[in-house]
């Protein structure tokens, strides 16, 4: 029976409880101020990224195409491997393989071509004095097309991270002159992000095999020009700060 009463009682404060209940609703509204700012630099260029492709046909055997797009690949990896230092950072890799039938169309109709086989070789390095003797390298040895020339530069990150940090502190500037302008003064941070981007020195370069040929012929034995130009790189930020 005290069991009884006891549970009755509880119930009773819990009742009388909810009859005095009042609904409160806070807010926690705090003013900010929003700015963005930019930073960049222009950097001379250091490495270099050349992307070369050999490409064999035959109109008989797909076989054969590919065995010979080996054997020139082979060479030109080669020399293009003893061209650069990996000890510096330097690479060549195959990037892209691919094997296929050509059709040419006459009167609505497929007709077969012939085979051809395409093999991409990337070579980077910082040797940027040597992409012209690499390039003329690679020709003379057999590769048919230098699809792009890239230059970069090497410490991108820790260039990128300086920017950043220069952009950040011209938002806070920023903020704090809107503030002051204001009477009131920033007070912490809302949000803020922060991203880097570069347009790189680059140049699409399309050999003629035929040409090349006539040059090594004629004994030419001046490296292909080439001017690497500068990279330039940019930070952005956009921040938004509490004020009080």
């Amino acid at each position: 029976m005290k069991k009884v009463l006891l549970a009755a009682a509880i119930t009773g404060l819990l009742i009388g409880g909810l009859a005095t209940q009042a609904n409160v609703t806070t807010t926690d509204e705090r003013g900010f101020i929003s700015a963005s700012a930019s930073a960049n630099k222009e950097i001379a260029s250091d490495v270099a990224e050349i992307s070369i492709e050999v490409q064999t046909f035959d109109t008989k055997s797909m076989q054969k195409a590919t065995l010979e797009n080996k054997q020139i690949s082979d060479q030109v990896y080669a020399a293009m491997k003893s061209m650069i230092n990996t000890a510096n950072g330097d690479f060549v890799k195959t990037a892209d393989f691919n094997a296929t039938p050509l059709y040419n169309y006459s009167n609505n109709k497929r007709n077969f071509d012939k085979y051809q086989v395409s093999n991409s070789i990337i070579v980077r390095t910082k040797n940027i004095k040597d992409v012209g003797a690499i390039i003329d390298k690679a020709l003379s040895l057999g590769a048919t097309n230098i699809n792009n020339l890239n230059f970069t530069v090497s410490n991108y990150d820790s260039e990128c991270d300086e920017l950043l940090a220069k952009a950040t502190q011209k938002a806070k500037s920023q903020a704090d002159i809107i503030a002051n302008a204001l009477s009131t003064s920033v007070s912490g941070i809302k949000s803020i992000s922060g991203s880097c981007s570069n347009t790189n020195s680059s140049a699409r370069i399309h050999y003629n095999l035929l040409e090349a040929k006539a040059s090594n012929a004629m004994g030419a034995d001046m490296a292909t020009p080439i001017e690497s130009g500068t990279v330039k790189i940019y930070a952005n930020i956009n921040a938004s700060f509490y004020v009080k």
